[in-house]
């Protein structure tokens, strides 16, 4: 019996151009090869979280909470769905669109003071559920692209 191919879709690919402030969405973006989104504040090169991603499975729980929430909301370059990208070990390897290919770097990171998800509910999905990469192949990411999980040089 085969396995089923685990894959998912961006929803959103979004920029901003400060730290510190929610990402617009832009449909598309060129990601530059060890160094993250062109035009992006966060990226930066040879650093491990180069390009952030969230799950809209994610998003989708502070939506629970009373939130309406749109993708950048968090400050994630890429809004995917269907993949439960927090479930993924560091090291994992994702092929985006027509060869992007980024490697999860980090689960998590401790919200800064300001965040305001966490002011306005007393809670937020960054610290657990943001996944951080960075960028083994660079190339244009849009939206609607599919996303895979590699192995061993292929998908699955």
């Amino acid at each position: 019996m085969k396995s089923r191919a685990i894959k998912g879709r961006i929803v959103a690919v979004c920029r901003s151009e400060q730290t510190g402030t929610r990402k617009e969405p832009c449909g598309e973006g060129i990601f530059l090869e060890n160094y993250g989104m062109e035009e992006d504040a966060h990226a930066a090169q040879g650093i491990a979280r180069q390009v952030s991603l969230l799950a809209t499975e994610s998003i989708e729980k502070m939506k629970a909470l009373g939130l309406e929430l749109n993708p950048g909301d968090f400050a994630e370059n890429l809004t995917v769905e269907g993949m439960a990208l927090f479930s993924l070990p560091v090291g994992t390897r994702l092929r985006v669109g027509r060869g992007v290919v980024l490697e999860i770097s980090q689960i998590g990171k401790t919200c800064h003071s300001g965040c305001a998800i966490f002011q306005s509910v007393g809670a937020c999905i960054m610290p657990k559920e943001g996944v951080f990469a960075r960028v083994i192949r660079g190339g244009r990411i849009r939206t609607g692209d599919p996303v895979a999980i590699m192995q061993g040089g292929g998908e699955r």
